[in-house]
């Protein structure tokens, strides 16, 4: 068993993604996330990795992609200016399909906004940011074990899927710093890419059973093209209807026919709740104090928490609907979840918003006198 140890959120994200099997790691400093490169760039060598820090945030995740192709598992850090920069190259991620994962510590913007403050403003920017049809995942941890265990997913989901995965946390959880038990990576699933067999024609974009084509690493002797053009099975460019109609549904397949391995979510006394707050990340945190001081006053709250933010939990959030009368979004952004929420339940709930954009933390007397407006 691993000894305790007091650990910033940033420093388990790094634990977590060496563990995973993080080899390679190219970024550009931006507060908050600034530690995650720092530790990155003092535990790489001693595990034969390479840590670049890059001239921008473009070249970073640029840097990253080249790496994921030749057979590393790769790893980029910013927070929201960079994150905008690196919408164009997240979506050639998406359309090459080559595994990376991005890790956002958000602050409070637009533009340069809050540097060293929180937010959760870059909810909506992490689904649709890039252009086009696209799918993508997006988790969120609220807690610094959570930021360990989730960075481990999000390089297993990537690997899995052969997709770019955003680790979508903010400042409250980056520099939250909290004394943690890592677990043995004997007890830790870690997913490798799936490799094409040899001596066997390669089609580097054909969907198998599952619709995730095996990928090639650069150097393994397999002859492939690598564009963000619409592309044919082999990878090379093709402008007809039928060939783009099939790609895009695939790439979105391969995600919606697996929702079972991809959503994560907690729920804590619903069985006996009369209302629901969703809340996420940080926000959860304060959300489950107020709803411990709710029920002493016998308002009877539960809570259900959105592990995996995109994509959403429909079918759990819809039961929700169904379930109860009224249901309040926590979070610190003007509501960019409850308009998913919202959409999800329709008119089968009242669905309410309670958010903060001033730079703090939402706190449980906020939330509580909020809800208490509403019910």
């Amino acid at each position: 068993m691993n000894a305790p140890r007091l650990m910033l959120g940033n420093e388990a994200c790094v634990e977590g993604a060496i563990t995973a099997g993080m080899r390679f790691f190219a970024g550009y400093p931006i507060t908050p996330s600034t530690e995650i490169a720092e530790r990155a760039a003092e535990l790489l060598p001693r595990v034969g990795g390479k840590f670049i820090q890059m001239e921008d945030e473009i070249a970073s995740i640029a840097a990253i992609l080249g790496a994921s192709l030749t057979g590393l598992k790769v790893m980029t850090a910013t927070s929201g200016p960079g994150f905008s920069l690196k919408q164009e190259n997240i979506g050639y991620a998406l359309m090459a399909e080559i595994p990376c994962v991005i890790v956002n510590v958000q602050r409070g913007g637009p533009s340069t906004g809050l540097p060293t403050q929180t937010a959760q403003g870059d909810v909506m920017q992490s689904r649709w940011g890039t252009h086009g049809d696209h799918p993508i995942i997006v988790l969120t941890p609220a807690s610094v074990f959570e930021t360990y265990i989730y960075t481990v997913n999000a390089f297993n989901l990537a690997e899995r899927f052969r997709m770019p995965v955003i680790l979508l946390m903010e400042e409250t959880i980056g520099h939250l710093r909290e004394k943690v038990i890592l677990p043995e990576k004997s007890t830790l699933t870690i997913i490798d890419r799936k490799k094409p067999e040899k001596g066997k024609e390669y089609y580097p974009y054909k969907g198998d059973i599952d619709d995730v084509p095996p990928l090639a690493s650069f150097g393994d002797g397999f002859h492939f093209h690598v564009t963000g053009l619409t592309h044919n099975e082999k990878g090379y460019p093709s402008t007809t209807p039928e060939v783009h109609e099939n790609l895009v549904r695939r790439l979105y397949n391969k995600v919606y026919k697996h929702l079972d391995e991809i959503i994560f979510y907690e729920e804590e006394q619903l069985d006996d709740a009369d209302f629901v707050i969703i809340s996420y990340g940080g926000c959860a945190r304060s959300a489950k104090e107020s709803i411990r001081e709710l029920r002493e006053n016998n308002i009877k709250v539960g809570l259900f928490r959105p592990i995996t933010l995109w994509p959403s939990p429909e079918k759990q959030i819809k039961e929700l609907g169904k379930k109860y009368r009224k249901i309040f979004v926590v979070e610190m952004n003007m509501g960019q979840y409850y308009s998913e929420v919202k959409k999800i339940v329709g008119n089968d709930a009242e669905v309410y918003s309670i958010s903060k954009v001033n730079g703090e933390l939402i706190e449980p007397k906020y939330i509580i006198e909020s809800l208490r407006r509403f019910i």
